[in-house]
Formats: structure tokens, C-alpha cells, sequence
């Protein structure tokens, strides 16, 4: 069934969800392999990207400049919204998203995330007021079509 092959360790069995995998944090062959091979040669490396940018090499500059100064990926938003917990809520809570960004306040992509989120909202909220309504009547079809006592 391994047509010859040498089969080190247990073999994976198709369908195993629940295999173990690496450990978390554990680094592959090939990244040990290249820390290995830079060992004591990073000074010399980081030294020679900072020489490069600074005689111009763009490349080198931004490489620079991404470890100095990491890309932003999210800000953190200071933006006070009314309470959710009900459809009139989120609405309120569009309505406070869209003044912010008219104001300058809020960006328009991060408009458009919190858009999403509030928009999740009021589907739970849809959702929970239909199975509510839904559940009422069912009891009251339940309570009218009860077999009487003779």
C-alpha cells in the first residue's frame, strides 16, 4: 500500500480531523534552516540595508522604514453609539455612524466596517423578533385547536 516507500511516524489517516499538526509556535524545516544560515551574520545584514537606504536605495529605505515604523493596520475608534440592543437602536446607530463621517470624524472604509457590524445586528435582532413572534403563535394555534374534554 506505500508502494516501497519508507513511512517515518504514524502515516496521516484521511478523514482525521483532529490531527495534531505542528505545535503552535513551532517553525518549519526551511525557516531553521535560514536562521541557522544567518546566525551571527544579522548585525552585518541589518548594517548593510541601513548603509543602502541611506545612500538612496529605495528598496532599502523602505525596508528600513517598515521595521521602524510598522504599516497601521486598524486605529481604534472613539465613537460614542447608542445603545443596539434594539432595531430602533442600530438605526440610531447608522445615523451616528454617517454624521461622523460627514463630520471628518470617521473614514469612509471604517464607515463601512462598522456599517457591516451594525448591519449583523439588526439580522440578530430580525431574527430573535421573528422566532418571538413565531413562538406566539404557535402557542395560540396550540391553545385553539386543544382536544376539549367530553
Amino acid at each position: 500500500m506505500n508502494d516501497g516507500k519508507k513511512v517515518i511516524g504514524k502515516p496521516f489517516q484521511p478523514g482525521n480531523r483532529l490531527g495534531r499538526g505542528r505545535p503552535v509556535g513551532s517553525r518549519n524545516k526551511a525557516t531553521l534552516a535560514l536562521q541557522t544560515l544567518l546566525e551571527g551574520e544579522g548585525e552585518r545584514i541589518t548594517r548593510k540595508a541601513i548603509d543602502l537606504a541611506t545612500a538612496g536605495d529605495l528598496t532599502a529605505i523602505r525596508i528600513c522604514l517598515e521595521r521602524l515604523i510598522p504599516p497601521c493596520r486598524e486605529r481604534r475608534l472613539r465613537l460614542k453609539l447608542p445603545d443596539v440592543a434594539s432595531a430602533e437602536g442600530v438605526s440610531d446607530a447608522f445615523t451616528a455612524v454617517l454624521l461622523a463621517v460627514a463630520e471628518g470624524d470617521l473614514a469612509i472604509g471604517e464607515a463601512a466596517q462598522l456599517a457591516n457590524v451594525l448591519e449583523l445586528a439588526r439580522k440578530a435582532i430580525d431574527t430573535l423578533e421573528v422566532d418571538r413572534r413565531l413562538a406566539e403563535v404557535e402557542k395560540r394555534l396550540e391553545e385553539h385547536h386543544e382536544p376539549r374534554a367530553a
